[in-house]
């Protein structure tokens, strides 16, 4: 929707339509304390609408947060269907680890559990789904980078990434750019041009999803 219009400044990591267009930018009704200095307005509905600008911003310092850890040692956990997809994809280009079928209580925390898991980082794509692994991760002094809507609470969260966590396009355009960005600040690719997977590989389009 364009009736939000918004600046972001040059240097942005991708095109402002672009944004507009995956709705990476559309909050919630409902508005948590520690999400207003990222929201931009709200809407005569109540829908608040997240700052681009900010997005734009906490994307590339996020990929720098992320690049800093072993590709090995970062996991990324998904519970919401509409970013399992996405999630994947990420682990996929980057070298990272992917759950987004169930998360076993006890993956970070159970050595005698064969799943055991030790990681570096934890990108979890939504606060209230993903909670397990959060407090699991958190229980061992492991950073947690999390996707936080609006909507979202951010206790035990190190890094929040003020997004659209709810929407296919919003988590593929999202996940897209992370990838891209870390391997740029790995030295993998030279410039943002050498980095050839389409968002398209990023995006579930099983079925339509309305923003």
């Amino acid at each position: 929707m364009k009736d939000e219009i918004q600046t972001i400044p040059d240097g942005n990591l991708v095109s402002l339509d672009k944004y507009l267009a995956a709705g990476v930018h559309i909050g919630t009704q409902r508005k948590m304390k520690d999400m207003l200095l990222y929201i931009y307005k709200i809407r005569p509905d109540g829908l608040s609408i997240l700052d681009i600008g900010l997005i734009d911003k906490k994307l590339g310092e996020a990929s720098d947060y992320i690049a800093k850890h072993p590709s090995a040692k970062v996991v990324v956990v998904c519970a919401r269907d509409a970013g399992k997809k996405a999630a994947d994809k990420f682990a996929e280009v980057t070298g990272a680890n992917s759950y987004t079928t169930r998360y076993m209580p006890g993956t970070f925390t159970n050595p005698e559990y064969k799943g055991f898991r030790e990681p570096a980082l934890l990108i979890a794509v939504d606060p209230a789904g993903d909670k397990q692994a959060i407090t699991e991760a958190c229980s061992n002094n492991v950073p947690v980078l999390a996707l936080c809507d609006t909507n979202n609470m951010t206790q035990n969260i190190d890094f929040v990434l003020p997004v659209n966590n709810k929407g296919k396009k919003s988590l593929a355009l999202v996940f897209w750019v992370l990838a891209r960005e870390v391997l740029l600040k790995r030295g993998k690719l030279k410039s943002a041009d050498d980095f050839k997977v389409p968002l398209e590989e990023f995006e579930d389009i099983s079925e339509v999803q309305p923003q």
